[in-house]
């Protein structure tokens, strides 16, 4: 079963369940990705589907950062919510000492020494990462590592 089946399977389930957060978080993903096959001209395959996945749980953080800041604790938990329902289609995310550990290893491959070396660690390190760690986590924890040489 591919992951667009599942999700139609899942947005069946949630529809029965009349459960509102996971089928607006469904609705959305599902127009996302009939966005990306229009531009793209094929259907998408399970990588490109986890992409879209990606990309739209990276702005359900974006949002929660921004009405956080705001005030607006309604929306961020409406935003979490559906947070957590990308998070069911995307990879496992590598914990913080899974992403220093890499980190170290692409420091010691590119021989990169202070902050200035950090764009050459991030060229190295993020491909190896796609999809499995955000990427502004893994900027920190390589700036930390290179401020701490």
């Amino acid at each position: 079963m591919s992951l667009q089946d599942k999700l139609a399977d899942d947005l069946k389930q949630a529809m029965r369940e009349r459960d509102e957060n996971r089928k607006i978080a469904l609705r959305l993903l599902r127009a996302g990705i009939v966005n990306e096959e229009v531009e793209k001209g094929h259907r998408l395959d399970d990588a490109e589907v986890m992409a879209v996945a990606a990309r739209q749980a990276k702005q359900r953080r974006d949002s929660i950062e921004a009405f956080r800041a705001g005030g607006r604790e309604d929306l961020v938990a409406q935003e979490e919510a559906q947070l957590r329902v990308l998070q069911d289609y995307l990879p496992q995310q590598m914990s913080r000492e899974e992403i220093e550990q890499a980190a170290r290893e692409s420091i010691a491959r590119t021989g990169a020494a202070g902050p200035a070396g950090m764009g050459a660690v991030m060229r190295d390190l993020m491909p190896r990462l796609k999809g499995k760690a955000e990427g502004s986590l893994v900027s920190q924890v390589v700036k930390e590592l290179l401020s701490a040489q």
